[in-house]
């Protein structure tokens, strides 16, 4: 790179030579002691004599030309300190005896059962310290504390008769509710929360009813009332509180009298006394209930199973 500048400087100087009124047609001939001791007497006799203009001096010649190479590499581009484009790679880290990748199926499978006891220890420990409560009724509920929230519930409480507004999101248990409500869960169908196809953003919707309304569910009318505006609650609807027929030969789900039906927990149908159509079970006039054909069938193969209401109490009208 510095060859290239020093060659356009070269160049330039040999223009710049070529341009002005002294022609340069090469270097002086270097001259014997004797022709120099002669040339200096003669110069100190005759101030007057000047060089001759078709010759210049070796000194001048490179003086001129390393000035247009420094002025030449002042004014190019400096070269990039940046040896690649982007940002430079994160350092390496150290990997611990708990994130080392295992090395056969064996230490997979071992990991895994290690991290799910792990978490289930957790979530255990999270259950215990925050145990769930019932009602006088015997409808168990969890009043859920949300991590980072810090708005306070209002003073104004749902009382029984009051007309209250809620978001709701029915809930199919997940594998490690311990308790029946805590832990994570698969939805059935909401209102409210921005995750059906009719609502764009949290509100949209949500869900009026009166506390005491027979066509309501009963896991509502029992648990909503003392709730505060703004608090969250999980409660737990067994088929007879939900969406189940209250008959003879329905009732004999999770929480029934096993008089007749079928007990169905997920895939496995364990028969009793008599065995009924599901859909003869389905009491499809309890409330809330679902508003597309497709969370309607969803419904249908759940309602017989312990499921989960999650529901914010919105307003007190």
């Amino acid at each position: 790179h510095y060859l290239h500048l020093i060659t356009k400087a070269f160049i330039f100087a040999t223009l710049t030579l070529s341009c002005s009124s002294s022609v340069v047609s090469g270097f002086a001939p270097s001259r014997t002691p004797a022709q120099s001791t002669s040339s200096l007497h003669l110069r100190q006799s005759d101030k007057t004599n000047e060089i001759s203009p078709s010759s210049i001096s070796r000194a001048t010649f490179l003086t001129t030309t390393l000035t247009s190479s420094a002025a030449l590499w002042i004014n190019s581009a400096q070269p990039s300190n940046a040896l690649v484009k982007g940002n430079a790679p994160p350092p390496k880290k150290s990997a611990s005896s708990e994130e080392r990748k295992c090395r056969n199926v064996e230490e997979c499978q071992e990991q895994a059962e290690r991290a799910e006891e792990i978490k289930a220890q957790q979530e255990a420990e999270k259950a215990a310290a925050n145990p769930p409560k019932v009602t006088s009724r015997g409808t168990n509920y969890l009043d859920i504390v949300e991590e980072g929230s810090t708005t306070s519930s209002s003073d104004k409480v749902a009382r029984d008769g009051d007309t209250v507004e809620v978001h709701y999101k029915v809930l199919k248990l997940g594998k490690r509710s311990y308790d029946g409500l805590s832990g994570e869960g698969t939805v059935v169908f909401s209102r409210g929360y921005a995750l059906e196809d009719d609502e764009k953003v949290i509100g949209d919707h949500s869900f009026k009813f009166t506390l005491g309304d027979n066509q309501v569910i009963s896991a509502l009318n029992d648990a909503v009332p003392g709730m505060a505006v703004g608090a969250l609650r999980r409660i737990s609807v067994t088929p007879q509180n939900g969406w189940e027929k209250n008959t003879k030969a329905c009732d004999g789900g999770p929480g029934g009298s096993g008089a007749g039906g079928s007990l169905k927990t997920d895939y496995v149908v364990v028969p009793t006394a008599t065995m009924v159509e599901q859909e003869a079970c389905f009491d499809k006039n309890k409330l809330p209930f679902p508003l597309t054909y497709a969370q309607e069938r969803r419904m249908a193969q759940r309602f017989d199973q312990s499921l989960i209401i999650e529901v914010r109490l919105v307003n007190v009208v």
